[in-house]
């Protein structure tokens, strides 16, 4: 996959005033009716989202949190119940057509028909959003996913990475401003991941606002810069990832020492501290209301040399976690 961005045409270049937010959505709701002995389901409840311009927005949740019906309602594949939501300024609804141009979603499952070529599926895509044969990028896109040279393959002899790659190229063939990427490095290999990781954070660069769903935390917390986590359909988090992972507020420091310890020292039985093994301490400890300072100075008052130091940073899986409940990952909903 090459690292250049592909850059919009003048047809599909921003607007002068782009708006505040990319995406936003107030008090969305959507509830799927009881049918075949199944009762009536809340997929969204009242969900109030902003998803600023610009900006490498994760949305997680855990199965079934709601997170592939609110891409739906967004993709104007499904409709919602109440609330509103729009698309770069666009409503859904009011006005759909415009809505969709501005946005592109690759999807989790590889829906791609066998028998066309890369290069075939990119124009018909083009068609589909009116974009004038004369300003169809199809080979700049090609390029840029680094599948030039299957342009005119069948897609069926492709890999699945390759696969994956179409996709993302399906997505952008009418420049849309907001680019949704749903699970889109689910069975990819790393190298893969890397590649298209790298080539996403241009786009970015390049003004692309981008919306990720992943079940790969360790992603979204490298990757975004704002997250928002859904369960059972209610939004429980929308912040910034800072300050997101502040909430717990807490930290853990392994301290090793020179000598063998067969209990915690007192001058530590007001720290939660704990032995790891002979010659190492665990404390863990709120940055909120204790500083790394006043633990080794416990220590020290032991009479104990601190040889070592180390500290866990609370990351985004204790966070989310904590927020859901959950003990699986944030792996992608069926609705």
């Amino acid at each position: 996959m090459k690292s250049t961005a592909v850059t919009h045409s003048g047809r599909d270049r921003p607007p002068t005033d782009p708006p505040l937010y990319a995406v936003e959505t107030q008090a969305l709701t959507k509830v799927y009716p009881a049918r075949h002995r199944q009762p009536e389901r809340k997929a969204l409840d009242a969900v109030s989202l902003a998803v600023p311009r610009g900006s490498f927005f994760g949305l997680l949740g855990p199965n079934g949190a709601g997170k592939s019906t609110l891409i739906n309602i967004l993709a104007g594949l499904v409709k919602k119940t109440s609330g509103t939501a729009s698309v770069w300024g666009h409503d859904t609804v009011a006005a759909e057509r415009m809505a969709r141009s501005s946005i592109g979603v690759v999807p989790q499952e590889l829906n791609l028909d066998p028998f066309f070529t890369p290069r075939e599926l990119l124009d018909v895509q083009a068609g589909l959003y009116g974009v004038p044969r004369r300003e169809r990028r199809t080979e700049q896109i090609l390029e840029a996913v680094g599948l030039a040279d299957k342009a005119d393959a069948y897609a069926r002899t492709l890999s699945g990475g390759m696969r994956r790659r179409l996709l993302v190229a399906k997505a952008l063939v009418h420049s849309p401003p907001v680019l949704v990427l749903d699970e889109p490095t689910a069975g990819v290999d790393i190298q893969l991941r890397q590649q298209l990781w790298s080539y996403v954070s241009e786009l970015n660069a390049s003004g692309v606002t981008i919306l990720l769903t992943t079940h790969y935390l360790e992603e979204a917390q490298q990757l975004c810069d704002r997250i928002a986590i859904i369960d059972r359909g209610r939004l429980v988090a929308d912040e910034g990832k800072a300050a997101l992972l502040r909430r717990l507020d807490a930290k853990a420091l392994t301290i090793a020492v020179d000598r063998d310890l067969a209990a915690v020292p007192g001058e530590l039985a007001g720290f939660q501290a704990e032995i790891k093994d002979a010659r190492h301490l665990v404390v863990r400890y709120r940055p909120s209301t204790a500083r790394v300072g006043e633990i080794l100075d416990a220590v020290r008052a032991a009479g104990l040399l601190v040889s070592d130091v180390s500290t866990e940073e609370t990351d985004l899986e204790d966070v989310f976690l904590r927020l859901t409940g959950e003990h699986s990952s944030a792996a992608e909903d069926v609705s």
